[in-house]
Protein backbone atom coordinates (compact mmCIF):
# COMPACT_ATOMS: atom_id res chain seq x y z
CA UNK A 1 0.00 0.00 0.00
CA UNK A 2 0.74 3.17 -0.82
CA UNK A 3 0.41 6.81 1.27
CA UNK A 4 -1.39 9.54 -0.28
CA UNK A 5 -3.36 12.60 0.45
CA UNK A 6 -6.13 14.52 -1.49
CA UNK A 7 -4.72 17.60 -2.44
CA UNK A 8 -7.61 19.84 -2.16
CA UNK A 9 -6.07 20.53 1.33
CA UNK A 10 -3.07 22.67 -0.61
CA UNK A 11 -5.86 24.08 -2.91
CA UNK A 12 -4.54 27.68 -2.61
CA UNK A 13 -1.12 26.60 -4.20
CA UNK A 14 -0.23 25.63 -7.71
CA UNK A 15 -0.88 21.80 -8.81
CA UNK A 16 3.28 21.28 -9.02
CA UNK A 17 3.82 23.45 -5.82
CA UNK A 18 1.66 21.11 -4.23
CA UNK A 19 3.19 18.15 -5.67
CA UNK A 20 6.62 19.65 -4.61
CA UNK A 21 5.17 20.27 -1.63
CA UNK A 22 3.86 16.42 -0.91
CA UNK A 23 6.97 14.54 -2.37
CA UNK A 24 8.71 16.37 0.16
CA UNK A 25 6.56 15.19 2.99
CA UNK A 26 6.71 11.73 2.42
CA UNK A 27 3.13 11.45 -0.32
CA UNK A 28 3.64 8.78 -3.10
CA UNK A 29 0.02 9.12 -4.68
CA UNK A 30 -2.33 12.11 -4.96
CA UNK A 31 -6.22 11.90 -4.98
CA UNK A 32 -7.02 14.94 -7.16
CA UNK A 33 -10.68 17.17 -7.12
CA UNK A 34 -12.55 18.06 -10.14
CA UNK A 35 -15.12 19.98 -8.88
CA UNK A 36 -18.38 19.96 -6.24
CA UNK A 37 -17.57 20.22 -3.31
CA UNK A 38 -13.90 19.49 -3.43
CA UNK A 39 -13.00 22.70 -5.62
CA UNK A 40 -10.90 21.75 -8.96
CA UNK A 41 -8.33 24.01 -8.39
CA UNK A 42 -6.03 21.65 -9.03
CA UNK A 43 -7.43 20.02 -12.28
CA UNK A 44 -10.70 21.14 -14.63
CA UNK A 45 -12.01 19.01 -16.29
CA UNK A 46 -13.22 21.52 -18.93
CA UNK A 47 -9.56 22.16 -19.87
CA UNK A 48 -7.69 18.62 -20.37
CA UNK A 49 -10.81 16.87 -22.00
CA UNK A 50 -10.16 16.03 -25.36
CA UNK A 51 -6.46 17.57 -25.18
CA UNK A 52 -3.71 14.43 -25.09
CA UNK A 53 -0.68 17.03 -24.77
CA UNK A 54 -2.70 18.96 -21.89
CA UNK A 55 -2.86 15.48 -20.01
CA UNK A 56 0.45 14.27 -20.85
CA UNK A 57 1.66 17.47 -19.45
CA UNK A 58 -0.47 17.00 -16.30
CA UNK A 59 0.05 13.09 -15.86
CA UNK A 60 3.90 13.69 -16.37
CA UNK A 61 4.00 16.20 -13.37
CA UNK A 62 3.16 13.49 -11.37
CA UNK A 63 4.95 10.49 -12.54
CA UNK A 64 7.86 12.41 -12.97
CA UNK A 65 8.22 12.95 -8.57
CA UNK A 66 7.45 9.51 -8.65
CA UNK A 67 3.78 9.78 -7.41
CA UNK A 68 0.51 7.85 -8.88
CA UNK A 69 -2.99 9.14 -9.03
CA UNK A 70 -5.18 6.99 -6.40
CA UNK A 71 -8.21 8.64 -8.10
CA UNK A 72 -10.21 11.75 -9.13
CA UNK A 73 -12.94 13.00 -6.52
CA UNK A 74 -16.13 14.97 -7.44
CA UNK A 75 -18.05 14.55 -4.33
CA UNK A 76 -21.27 16.14 -4.62
CA UNK A 77 -25.15 15.92 -4.80
CA UNK A 78 -26.13 15.06 -8.07
CA UNK A 79 -30.09 13.90 -6.68
CA UNK A 80 -30.53 17.61 -5.30
CA UNK A 81 -34.24 18.82 -6.04
CA UNK A 82 -32.59 21.96 -6.84
CA UNK A 83 -32.24 21.28 -10.43
CA UNK A 84 -29.60 23.59 -11.07
CA UNK A 85 -27.85 22.29 -8.25
CA UNK A 86 -28.39 18.77 -9.36
CA UNK A 87 -27.49 19.41 -13.36
CA UNK A 88 -23.96 21.12 -12.44
CA UNK A 89 -23.03 18.27 -10.21
CA UNK A 90 -24.74 15.61 -12.57
CA UNK A 91 -22.23 17.21 -15.26
CA UNK A 92 -19.30 17.38 -12.88
CA UNK A 93 -19.23 13.72 -12.70
CA UNK A 94 -19.99 13.31 -16.38
CA UNK A 95 -17.13 15.35 -17.37
CA UNK A 96 -15.18 13.72 -14.14
CA UNK A 97 -15.72 10.14 -15.62
CA UNK A 98 -14.82 10.99 -18.77
CA UNK A 99 -11.49 13.09 -17.97
CA UNK A 100 -10.73 9.63 -15.67
CA UNK A 101 -10.64 7.21 -18.71
CA UNK A 102 -8.61 9.83 -20.80
CA UNK A 103 -6.14 9.82 -17.90
CA UNK A 104 -6.23 6.36 -17.48
CA UNK A 105 -7.26 6.43 -13.77
CA UNK A 106 -9.81 3.93 -13.24
CA UNK A 107 -11.46 4.99 -9.82
CA UNK A 108 -13.93 8.76 -9.36
CA UNK A 109 -14.56 8.88 -5.40
CA UNK A 110 -18.22 10.41 -4.99
CA UNK A 111 -21.31 10.90 -2.93
CA UNK A 112 -24.31 8.82 -3.64
CA UNK A 113 -26.46 12.27 -3.45
CA UNK A 114 -29.52 12.56 -1.61
CA UNK A 115 -32.75 13.97 -3.30
CA UNK A 116 -35.56 16.29 -1.52
CA UNK A 117 -39.28 14.71 -0.25
CA UNK A 118 -40.85 14.77 -3.77
CA UNK A 119 -41.12 16.29 -7.12
CA UNK A 120 -41.60 19.90 -6.13
CA UNK A 121 -38.72 20.05 -2.94
CA UNK A 122 -36.00 22.52 -3.12
CA UNK A 123 -33.84 21.07 -0.61
CA UNK A 124 -32.38 17.37 0.42
CA UNK A 125 -33.96 15.51 3.13
CA UNK A 126 -32.28 12.66 4.50
CA UNK A 127 -34.44 10.09 5.93
CA UNK A 128 -32.72 8.30 9.54
CA UNK A 129 -35.73 6.90 11.12
CA UNK A 130 -38.53 4.74 9.94
CA UNK A 131 -40.95 6.36 11.99
CA UNK A 132 -43.61 8.33 11.74
CA UNK A 133 -45.04 6.42 8.75
CA UNK A 134 -44.32 9.72 6.70
CA UNK A 135 -40.68 8.87 6.73
CA UNK A 136 -40.76 5.38 5.62
CA UNK A 137 -42.94 6.21 2.53
CA UNK A 138 -40.65 9.06 1.47
CA UNK A 139 -37.63 6.84 1.60
CA UNK A 140 -38.77 4.35 -0.49
CA UNK A 141 -40.28 7.38 -2.86
CA UNK A 142 -36.38 8.40 -2.68
CA UNK A 143 -34.85 5.22 -3.84
CA UNK A 144 -37.59 3.69 -6.18
CA UNK A 145 -38.31 7.19 -7.94
CA UNK A 146 -35.00 8.94 -7.70
CA UNK A 147 -31.94 7.19 -6.64
CA UNK A 148 -32.35 3.78 -8.51
CA UNK A 149 -33.03 5.12 -11.97
CA UNK A 150 -30.09 7.76 -12.01
CA UNK A 151 -27.27 5.66 -10.32
CA UNK A 152 -28.15 2.16 -12.65
CA UNK A 153 -27.79 4.75 -15.36
CA UNK A 154 -24.82 6.13 -14.50
CA UNK A 155 -23.30 2.59 -13.44
CA UNK A 156 -23.74 1.91 -17.22
CA UNK A 157 -22.41 5.04 -18.39
CA UNK A 158 -19.06 4.61 -15.49
CA UNK A 159 -18.96 0.90 -16.64
CA UNK A 160 -18.66 2.01 -20.65
CA UNK A 161 -15.49 3.85 -19.71
CA UNK A 162 -13.94 1.47 -17.45
CA UNK A 163 -14.37 3.62 -14.23
CA UNK A 164 -15.65 1.97 -11.13
CA UNK A 165 -17.72 4.64 -8.64
CA UNK A 166 -16.50 5.13 -5.02
CA UNK A 167 -18.78 5.91 -3.04
CA UNK A 168 -17.98 7.38 0.37
CA UNK A 169 -20.58 6.43 2.76
CA UNK A 170 -21.23 10.12 4.15
CA UNK A 171 -24.39 11.00 6.69
CA UNK A 172 -26.83 13.65 4.88
CA UNK A 173 -26.85 11.60 1.86
CA UNK A 174 -28.70 8.27 0.94
CA UNK A 175 -25.83 6.32 1.29
CA UNK A 176 -24.15 6.60 4.66
CA UNK A 177 -23.49 3.08 6.25
CA UNK A 178 -22.54 -0.23 4.95
CA UNK A 179 -26.13 -1.54 4.33
CA UNK A 180 -27.16 1.30 2.22
CA UNK A 181 -24.05 0.90 0.00
CA UNK A 182 -24.40 -2.50 -0.57
CA UNK A 183 -28.34 -1.92 -1.31
CA UNK A 184 -27.06 0.75 -4.01
CA UNK A 185 -24.74 -1.91 -5.36
CA UNK A 186 -27.12 -4.72 -5.66
CA UNK A 187 -29.88 -2.29 -7.10
CA UNK A 188 -27.37 0.10 -9.37
CA UNK A 189 -24.60 -1.76 -10.51
CA UNK A 190 -21.67 -3.71 -9.38
CA UNK A 191 -19.14 -1.11 -10.34
CA UNK A 192 -20.69 0.76 -7.55
CA UNK A 193 -18.42 0.21 -4.22
CA UNK A 194 -17.10 2.34 -1.49
CA UNK A 195 -14.36 4.88 -1.19
CA UNK A 196 -14.07 3.85 2.97
CA UNK A 197 -13.45 6.94 4.95
CA UNK A 198 -13.75 5.68 8.79
CA UNK A 199 -14.44 9.25 10.26
CA UNK A 200 -17.84 9.47 9.31
CA UNK A 201 -18.84 5.51 10.65
CA UNK A 202 -16.80 6.06 13.60
CA UNK A 203 -18.87 8.81 15.20
CA UNK A 204 -21.77 6.70 13.94
CA UNK A 205 -20.66 4.39 16.42
CA UNK A 206 -19.24 1.63 13.61
CA UNK A 207 -16.12 -0.51 13.54
CA UNK A 208 -14.56 0.36 10.38
CA UNK A 209 -12.87 -3.56 11.31
CA UNK A 210 -16.05 -4.83 10.75
CA UNK A 211 -17.15 -2.76 8.00
CA UNK A 212 -14.01 -3.66 5.86
CA UNK A 213 -14.86 -7.22 6.67
CA UNK A 214 -18.44 -7.32 4.77
CA UNK A 215 -17.51 -5.30 1.98
CA UNK A 216 -14.40 -7.02 1.59
CA UNK A 217 -16.33 -10.11 1.21
CA UNK A 218 -18.26 -8.58 -1.95
CA UNK A 219 -15.19 -7.22 -3.58
CA UNK A 220 -16.61 -2.97 -3.00
CA UNK A 221 -13.62 -1.65 -1.32
CA UNK A 222 -12.25 0.82 -4.38
CA UNK A 223 -10.73 3.46 -2.41
CA UNK A 224 -9.94 4.49 1.14
CA UNK A 225 -10.02 7.87 2.77
CA UNK A 226 -7.17 7.79 6.36
CA UNK A 227 -9.43 10.54 8.56
CA UNK A 228 -9.54 9.89 12.20
CA UNK A 229 -12.46 11.23 14.33
CA UNK A 230 -12.31 11.96 18.14
CA UNK A 231 -15.46 11.24 20.49
CA UNK A 232 -16.18 13.08 23.30
CA UNK A 233 -17.79 10.58 25.96
CA UNK A 234 -19.16 13.27 28.23
CA UNK A 235 -21.03 15.17 25.43
CA UNK A 236 -21.58 11.92 23.76
CA UNK A 237 -23.46 10.87 27.16
CA UNK A 238 -25.72 13.97 27.58
CA UNK A 239 -26.48 14.64 23.90
CA UNK A 240 -25.93 11.57 21.69
CA UNK A 241 -24.13 11.86 18.44
CA UNK A 242 -26.19 13.64 16.30
CA UNK A 243 -24.59 17.41 16.74
CA UNK A 244 -25.25 20.20 14.59
CA UNK A 245 -22.99 22.48 16.51
CA UNK A 246 -20.09 24.16 14.54
CA UNK A 247 -17.05 21.84 13.86
CA UNK A 248 -14.78 24.43 15.57
CA UNK A 249 -16.71 24.22 18.88
CA UNK A 250 -14.37 21.51 19.63
CA UNK A 251 -15.05 21.28 23.96
CA UNK A 252 -18.66 21.06 23.32
CA UNK A 253 -19.16 18.62 20.07
CA UNK A 254 -19.48 14.93 20.75
CA UNK A 255 -17.49 14.38 18.17
CA UNK A 256 -14.90 16.23 16.01
CA UNK A 257 -12.90 14.89 13.36
CA UNK A 258 -8.80 14.55 13.42
CA UNK A 259 -5.41 13.36 11.76
CA UNK A 260 -5.15 10.13 12.28
CA UNK A 261 -3.87 8.48 15.28
CA UNK A 262 -5.32 11.85 17.41
CA UNK A 263 -9.23 9.96 17.66
CA UNK A 264 -8.47 6.42 17.55
CA UNK A 265 -4.85 4.11 18.89
CA UNK A 266 -2.78 3.43 16.51
CA UNK A 267 -3.65 -0.16 17.19
CA UNK A 268 -6.70 0.75 16.13
CA UNK A 269 -4.96 2.24 12.34
CA UNK A 270 -2.86 -0.50 12.26
CA UNK A 271 -5.70 -3.24 12.86
CA UNK A 272 -7.63 -1.62 9.87
CA UNK A 273 -4.58 -1.50 7.27
CA UNK A 274 -4.29 -5.28 8.14
CA UNK A 275 -7.90 -6.30 7.88
CA UNK A 276 -7.53 -3.71 4.20
CA UNK A 277 -4.77 -6.02 3.10
CA UNK A 278 -6.35 -9.00 3.96
CA UNK A 279 -8.88 -8.21 2.01
CA UNK A 280 -6.76 -8.19 -0.68
CA UNK A 281 -7.01 -4.56 -1.23
CA UNK A 282 -3.44 -3.26 -2.09
CA UNK A 283 -4.18 0.40 -3.25
CA UNK A 284 -3.45 4.29 -1.72
CA UNK A 285 -3.99 5.32 2.14
CA UNK A 286 -5.25 8.81 1.07
CA UNK A 287 -5.24 10.84 3.79
CA UNK A 288 -8.05 13.33 4.26
CA UNK A 289 -7.15 16.31 7.28
CA UNK A 290 -9.86 17.98 8.19
CA UNK A 291 -8.55 18.70 12.18
CA UNK A 292 -9.16 22.03 13.23
CA UNK A 293 -6.65 21.85 16.23
CA UNK A 294 -4.06 21.16 13.86
CA UNK A 295 -2.11 23.35 11.38
CA UNK A 296 -2.30 21.92 7.53
CA UNK A 297 1.41 21.06 7.57
CA UNK A 298 1.85 19.92 10.81
CA UNK A 299 -1.56 17.69 11.14
CA UNK A 300 -0.64 16.04 7.43
CA UNK A 301 3.33 15.37 8.34
CA UNK A 302 1.69 13.54 11.66
CA UNK A 303 -0.79 11.49 9.49
CA UNK A 304 1.53 10.70 7.04
CA UNK A 305 4.09 9.36 9.80
CA UNK A 306 1.10 7.47 11.72
CA UNK A 307 -0.06 5.61 8.20
CA UNK A 308 3.80 5.01 7.67
CA UNK A 309 4.37 3.45 11.01
CA UNK A 310 1.31 1.67 10.67
CA UNK A 311 0.58 -0.07 7.43
CA UNK A 312 3.33 -2.65 5.79
CA UNK A 313 4.19 -2.18 2.51
CA UNK A 314 5.63 -5.69 1.72
CA UNK A 315 4.20 -8.83 0.20
CA UNK A 316 4.54 -11.27 2.95
CA UNK A 317 6.43 -14.29 2.31
CA UNK A 318 5.02 -17.55 1.80
CA UNK A 319 4.15 -18.64 5.47
CA UNK A 320 7.30 -20.51 5.85
CA UNK A 321 6.60 -21.37 9.59
CA UNK A 322 3.46 -22.99 8.92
Amino acid sequence: MKVGTFTVLYQDKSFEETLDKLKGMGVEAVEIGTGNYPGSNHCKPDDLLDKPERIGKFKKAISERGMIISGLSCQGNPLHPNKGISDENHKVWVNTVKLAKQMEVDTVNCFSGCPGDGPNATVPNWVTCAWPPEFAELRKWQWDEVVVPYWKEQSKFAQDHGIKIAIEMHPGFVVYNTETLLELRKRAGDNIGANIDPSHLIWQGMDPVEIIKVLGDNDAIYHFHAKDTYIDERNKAINGVLDTKNYGDFLNRSWSFRTIGYGMSLQKWKTIFSVLQATGFDGVISIEHEDQLASRDEGLQRAIDTVKSAILKDKPDEMWWA
